[in-house]
């Protein structure tokens, strides 16, 4: 079923990403819309706005530790790569990710996936997440304890 009140306002800020108002741009618009409210699946469940200060402050905790993995991360590759030495001992290890919802299962392997130096390869059923990392050597406890801070604030947030 598609909303005409999602239609409405992703039209609204297709036009004002745009900028322009001509008749063609404003028909674009609309065809993207019904696109992509066709497309995605809709919620369940309404919003519930005693929780929606949580979720907001959750949102903003969760973006601003990935910018700071991604930041710190970055600095310790290129630790890695500008050494003579190169001090590699790459590895894979197994992350479960605790998560019951797919959608924070792909979320926190996003974030996993987006830090420098690591990337998930594989996850299964039972939402373990298998990760490359260029160096594993004491790499699991840090790692397991980000995640279960991933998985607190994206069951906040979701």
């Amino acid at each position: 079923m598609v909303s005409l009140r999602s239609i409405l306002l992703l039209t609204l800020v297709y036009l004002a990403l745009t900028a322009n108002l001509q008749p063609l741009n404003i028909l674009t618009g609309i065809l993207l819309a019904v696109g992509i409210t066709a497309v995605l699946p809709h919620p369940r469940q309404k919003l519930r706005w005693r929780r929606l200060p949580g979720m907001v402050l959750a949102s903003l905790r969760y973006a601003f530790i990935l910018l700071y993995d991604l930041l710190a991360s970055g600095i310790q590759v290129a630790r890695i790569v500008l050494s003579p030495k190169m001090p590699l001992r790459p590895g894979i290890i197994a992350i479960p990710s605790g998560c019951t919802n797919e959608t924070a299962v792909a979320l926190s392997a996003h974030a996993i996936t987006l830090t420098p130096g690591e990337m998930v390869v594989e996850i299964d059923d039972a939402g373990v997440m298998y990760t490359h990392m260029l160096d594993v050597a004491d790499a699991e406890q840090d790692i397991l304890a980000a995640q279960k801070m991933r998985r607190e604030l994206l069951q906040k947030i979701l």
